[in-house]
């Protein structure tokens, strides 16, 4: 039995399908009942818990060979300190449970404690669960490109695609898709003590790959607009962002700009197999459907 968190999110809910798909048992854990059907649908079992919530997770992890653990993202208040809330949990319900294999999400560039925003709460979050199970790996993905889905409606409507990013600045991206096989396999291996694995895709890509590749898919020209540094703050708190997690998310821009946010040496590397334009593709197909869902 595997257990997943973050199973409606998109890491998470890659990990759980490629472990469904490889023929795993799987239990995923979420926060509300009504979230489950879908998941029973699909013959995994669930588990309903919180991450703060220790003893209902130890219970949800006991009797399980590993588990896909995550820290969510932070939506509210100090990223940093609900970090050290959420590893100090996720660590204390592994030792309760006696798990013996943990895959943790964490990301590119989570080897630095500072200068890299947001991305610094994995370094928490690897240091709280590091030594809390015998076998542990932490995932170190690049920048998801479906958090382009963030902007796609913009790019949908206007041929524009908003970036933070330097438009010519090739990053290590990938898929989620990746992730979860990823994820799956790696949970399938059988190895002790620690390990870090960084993955990317199959090359890495800048904005203006990815504005090619919506270009590609809506058949359409789409342009770049580059957001510079000084308005960035001003635009997330239009999107409502509140203050403490837009300094987080833009110190990792600044961190990506700056070539911090980058590999470690002497880690494994993987490369995923997923295309930047089905990926993008993917994006927009689930955009199609939501809109012809709402007009249904």
């Amino acid at each position: 039995m595997y257990v997943v968190l973050g199973a409606n999110g998109r890491a998470g809910s890659e990990t759980a399908h490629a472990l469904i798909e490889l023929r795993k048992p799987v239990r995923v854990v979420l926060r509300r009942p009504e979230q489950a059907e879908k998941w029973t649908k699909l013959g995994a079992s669930v588990a309903i818990s919180s991450i703060e919530d220790v003893p209902s997770l130890a219970a949800a992890l006991s009797d399980a060979s590993g588990a896909f653990l995550l820290s969510p993202p932070p939506v509210s208040g100090d990223p940093y300190s609900r970090a050290d809330e959420v590893g100090s949990a996720l660590a204390e319900a592994v030792r309760q449970a006696g798990l013996p294999k943990v895959v943790a999400l964490s990301s590119v560039g989570a080897q630095h404690e500072t200068g890299t925003g947001v991305i610094a709460t994995l370094n928490i979050l690897e240091k709280h669960l590091e030594g809390a199970a015998p076998s542990i790996i932490f995932l170190r993905p690049g920048y998801f490109v479906e958090t382009w889905g963030e902007v796609a409606l913009a790019v949908i409507a206007d041929g524009v695609l908003p970036s933070f990013l330097e438009p010519s600045k090739k990053i290590p991206m990938v898929s989620t898709i990746d992730v979860g096989r990823t994820a799956a396999r790696l949970l399938s291996d059988e190895f002790s003590g620690k390990r870090i694995v960084e993955l990317r895709g199959p090359q890495d890509w800048s904005a203006n790959d990815v504005a090619a590749a919506f270009c590609r898919v809506l058949d359409r020209t789409v342009e770049t607009a580059f957001v510079p540094p000084e308005v960035r703050a001003e635009v997330l708190a239009q999107e409502g962002v509140p203050p403490e997690v837009a300094n987080a998310l833009l110190g990792m821009y600044d961190g990506i700009a700056s070539g911090r946010v980058e590999r470690e040496e002497g880690t494994e590397q993987r490369r995923g197999s997923v295309a930047l334009a089905d990926a993008i593709e993917r994006i927009v197909r689930r955009i199609g459907e939501h809109a012809g869902g709402l007009a249904a």
